[in-house]
């Protein structure tokens, strides 16, 4: 028995008939978009329709992709800091040397220059001395560099100090600010002669057993008088600081000239030729001239 439909559902064409008239649609449209853009206005309304939809679907994937794109663009952001700033660093650490090797050759220009006035050798500072209540430095200068006790040690500015103790291959070095060092000296400006002692290490220089009424005053340069027979005469010391008159024998504070505990390398004096012996006295030059008159 064959089925047929009810009657209250409506018949349409034919599968086949569909299939015509579609096609025969579609060839239509296909050359009229193709020859005169008809389907254009209906397309830019599709797209603007369909805009949210494809927003919707991409959103995902372009938060993902510029998520991944950023967390590796900060990775490389901070490497390239990192190797930046461990440049910095080496730049820094270079430019440090290059201005001490600076500092330094400019000291040993200035060491030349006295060099070449007065015979001397050229040492270098090893460490300070041991003892805390001394100064004293050990230089890089011994007996085979023909060094001997009582040699005068300078920098370009002034006297650091005495050779009190020579070794084979090193030299200690007495600086004139260890306490109670004393050093002859004169005022460059009216040539008045004192002493000045040491009164330790960082402590300024002191000039003593001076009346208050003696002609000196602050900014005096003091340069040594050569009557001991161990400092040349001429050398800068010290420059006078503070004068306190209030007894009868003023209280004078000076500064040393040197850069005691400033500089690496320091010149060692040669010896200054023997001092002509001392006269004798009248008596004895005249008991001299009766044996021989006998």
């Amino acid at each position: 028995m064959q089925a047929s439909q009810p009657a209250f559902f409506k018949q349409g064409p034919k599968p086949l008939t569909r299939f015509f008239l579609f096609s025969i649609l579609s060839i239509c449209l296909i050359v009229g978009d193709a020859n005169y853009r008809v389907l254009g206005p209906v397309r830019q309304q599709l797209s603007i329709l369909l805009y949210p939809l494809q927003w919707l679907v991409t959103a995902p994937f372009k938060v993902l992709r510029d998520t991944s794109s950023f967390l590796s663009r900060q990775a490389e952001l901070l490497g390239e800091n990192r190797k930046l700033h461990d440049a910095q660093l080496v730049a820094s650490v270079n430019a440090m040397k290059l201005k001490a090797l600076e500092t330094e050759n400019t000291r040993l220009r200035q060491l030349s220059s006295v060099q070449a006035s007065q015979p001397s050798q050229l040492t270098e500072i090893l460490y300070n001395g041991r003892d805390p209540f001394t100064a004293r430095l050990i230089v890089d200068r011994g007996e085979m560099a023909k060094i001997s006790q009582g040699q005068i040690v300078v920098d370009a500015s002034g006297v650091v100090g005495q050779v009190v103790r020579v070794q084979p291959m090193t030299s200690e070095v007495r600086l004139i600010s260890d306490r109670n060092h004393m050093v002859p000296v004169q005022i460059e400006r009216n040539q008045l002669r004192t002493v000045i002692y040491g009164m330790g290490r960082g402590l300024p220089l002191e000039i003593r057993n001076m009346s208050s009424n003696s002609e000196i005053k602050e900014g005096d340069i003091l340069i040594t008088s050569g009557i001991d027979g161990l400092y040349p005469a001429g050398l800068p010391v010290a420059k006078v600081q503070k004068i306190e008159r209030n007894n009868a024998f003023a209280r004078i504070y000076c500064t040393p000239l040197a850069g005691i505990d400033q500089h690496r390398f320091l010149l060692i004096l040669d010896h200054n030729q023997a001092l002509a012996p001392y006269p004798a006295s009248a008596s004895e030059a005249a008991s001299t001239k009766k044996k021989k008159g006998r």
